[in-house]
């Protein structure tokens, strides 16, 4: 029996792999970069898609826990005939007797404007709503007087206006014991509102006491929108209740909203809005992956020389190929994490820029290592089964 004394090509250690996948690396420095580059706007776009939406859905839940989810607005629908319907003059009275209740109170639209001076004509408005509200209707949203007081059972009976944030903005005031004119006579600000998320509609505004409203700007006294808080836990008890108590004749013509939706809506927008960028980030990564494959083929051609000298001295097919499927990989690794550093930062500057809790979640940094390798193999198998398959004597014969 005789032994069969053929040599045996030498293993490579993982080591001497990516030694000598690297070693075409360093020899093309631009090219790489320039290669990796793709990849790395790829993966640095979808990073930073998605680490700007979760910070932007966590902070939109921040503030649904923060303005709590138990407020509801009570507002007037529509009549069978198609008409503008109106809230009963008891609707408010009625509202607080309905048991789980905490509080509740209302706003009603004034037919009047808000201007600086006389001279201004009526028409120039500046989107800003003149509104009779209750005393209670701060208590209620949960608001703050950002400079000033808010109106009491003396101020709501005197020419006193307290101003949305919005609507204090277009008006040019900053501070109280600034006079306004309102339905043909002066008003004194004595407060200016912080912004209300919930209430949007009260940031536009212009709000003085109901009595006054009734008894100088022509009021009705009916109001238009009731708010309304009870516990959590009966949120949905109270809002089933709430049309036939507001108007136990015509209940189809009470609209109850809850505002806290629209919020839960706009985080929901928000995810659907990241799917589309995230195709677009998908194509940019799908580009970058074309370019590592076409550098990779370019390296197998320029190196035909050097594959046949390793194939001479030994280096089997497998060999080749390891080599050359390490590089591509190496080089996708390399645009990688340049891409998730890149996508990381964009994300904590963008979110520290609008004063959002910046979040990355962990799931986007693993998708990104899996692209990336998906990426390398993809791209380097053809070009390493190619230079695989070169034979010696071609390959040093015609380099």
């Amino acid at each position: 029996m005789t032994r069969d004394r053929r040599p045996r090509p030498a293993r490579l250690s993982p080591s001497d792999v990516l030694y000598v996948g690297a070693a075409g690396l360093r020899a093309r420095t631009i090219r790489v970069i320039l290669s990796a580059l793709g990849i790395a706007i790829g993966i640095a776009t979808m990073i930073a898609v998605i680490g700007i939406s979760s910070s932007s859905r966590e902070q939109l839940l921040r503030q649904i826990d923060r303005l709590g989810t138990n407020l509801l607005t009570v507002s007037p629908g529509r009549t069978v005939f198609g008409e503008k319907a109106e809230l009963p003059t008891t609707a408010l009275p009625m509202v607080k007797r309905i048991g789980p209740v905490r509080t509740a109170s209302a706003t009603g639209a004034v037919d009047t404007t808000v201007r600086r001076t006389p001279l201004i004509p009526k028409a120039v408005t500046g989107g800003i709503a003149v509104q009779a509200a209750s005393a209670e209707l701060l208590t209620t949203l949960e608001g703050d007087v950002w400079k000033g007081t808010w109106l009491n059972a003396a101020t709501e009976r005197q020419p006193a206006v307290v101003l949305g944030s919005v609507a204090a903005e277009r008006l040019g005031i900053a501070r109280t014991g600034v006079r306004v004119w309102m339905g043909g006579r002066w008003f004194t600000v004595i407060g200016i509102l912080e912004p209300m998320t919930l209430a949007p509609e009260i940031e536009r505004s212009a709000l003085v006491g109901f009595p006054i409203a009734v008894e100088f700007l022509g009021f009705s006294g009916r109001p238009t929108t009731l708010y309304e808080r009870s516990g959590e836990e009966a949120v949905a008890a109270v809002r089933a209740v709430l049309p036939r108590t507001v108007n136990p004749q015509n209940p189809s013509e009470v609209e109850v909203s809850r505002p806290s939706d629209a919020l839960a809506a706009r985080a929901a927008a928000a995810g659907a809005f990241t799917n589309l960028l995230l195709g677009l980030g998908a194509v940019a990564l799908l580009v970058g992956g074309v370019g590592v494959a076409n550098t990779m083929v370019i390296s197998v051609l320029e190196r035909r020389r050097e594959i046949g000298l390793r194939r001479s001295l030994g280096a089997t097919r497998g060999q080749v190929r390891l080599q050359f499927l390490v590089e591509s990989l190496l080089l996708s690794a390399l645009g990688g994490v340049a891409g998730a550093a890149l996508g990381a930062l964009a994300t904590l500057a963008y979110a520290w820029s609008r004063d959002w809790p910046p979040v990355l979640p962990l799931w986007t940094i693993g998708g990104a290592v899996a692209a990336t390798l998906v990426i390398g193999t993809v791209a380097g198998i053809y070009p390493a089964v190619r230079a695989a398959r070169l034979s010696p004597t071609v390959a040093l014969t015609t380099a």
